[in-house]
């Protein structure tokens, strides 16, 4: 129901796949772990219209971490799930929204859970329900895994999801560094509830919660986290501006809608 399935996957796989050409140009884009597979499926759909550039989306270094690349003339694009600050946007630093990823709650399918409310999610993170039973589950207590104060998927839900905006997240749960530190954990881990943005291929292989009924793609979902590309005026090459506006293309926004994402364009 919310997988890319038959031809699309079939299709999806190839790009991902697709292997450098020999004497093309790399270009790389770093930043956050946020929507990395679907950044990673569109720089291959580029590649292979563009053989003389491949695009490159290496692990998560954080919105900061791509900003101050991009910042330091280190790299030439950078990623982002957070608004550009002023002091940002005085350095020339230019961001282009991509896509809309919902914030999205998972669980190890062991948990035996689909549908919780909102106020029943506020009390798991806070620590108030400590077992699956409580909620319709398995007998099993919870593993809560959260994110840094600074991540901005919890930075999403503390202004958005009811019940998050002063919520004091339980003492006894593991931090993730990374939105793929999170998954990874949730998966390995039978009992543990994580979250992090939405795509089709999370849903594959956890159990994402609906909230009072709401898949994270059903329009009256509350919570999302917008995907953005960032450059600097002053340094930005064609190359690269080619690819910001390639992402504005109707080939990468039908790429987008089959992943999970929501194009803002």
């Amino acid at each position: 129901m919310h997988k890319v399935v038959g031809p699309a996957l079939a299709t999806l796989v190839a790009l991902v796949s697709l292997p450098s050409l020999a004497g093309a140009k790399e270009l790389a884009v770093v930043g956050t772990g946020d929507g990395i597979e679907l950044l990673r499926a569109l720089g291959a759909a580029y590649s292979a219209d563009n053989p003389q550039t491949t695009i490159v989306v290496p692990p998560s270094i954080g919105s900061g971490g791509g900003l101050a690349a991009v910042g330091g003339d280190k790299e030439l694009l950078a990623r982002i799930a957070r608004p550009l600050s002023e002091s940002e946007r005085a350095l020339g630093m230019v961001a282009t929204p991509m896509f809309r990823l919902p914030s999205a709650f998972f669980v190890h399918r062991g948990a035996n859970v689909a549908d919780v409310s909102a106020r029943q999610l506020a009390d798991i993170y806070a620590g108030r329900i400590v077992n699956w039973s409580e909620v319709g589950g398995a007998n099993m207590r919870v593993k809560v895994v959260r994110r840094e104060e600074a991540d901005s998927t919890l930075m999403v839900l503390r202004q958005s999801m009811p019940g998050w905006k002063d919520l004091a997240i339980t003492e006894k749960s593991k931090t993730a560094i990374t939105t793929q530190d999170c998954i990874n954990t949730v998966r390995e881990v039978e009992s543990a509830i994580g979250f992090g943005p939405y795509t089709s291929a999370l849903a594959m292989e956890l159990t994402v919660l609906k909230i009072d009924g709401k898949y994270p793609t059903d329009h009256d979902y509350p919570s999302a986290v917008t995907v953005s590309l960032v450059h600097k005026q002053a340094t930005v090459t064609p190359d690269a501006a080619q690819f910001v506006d390639y992402v504005k293309t109707a080939r990468a926004r039908a790429l987008l809608t089959s992943m999970g994402g929501v194009p803002t364009q």
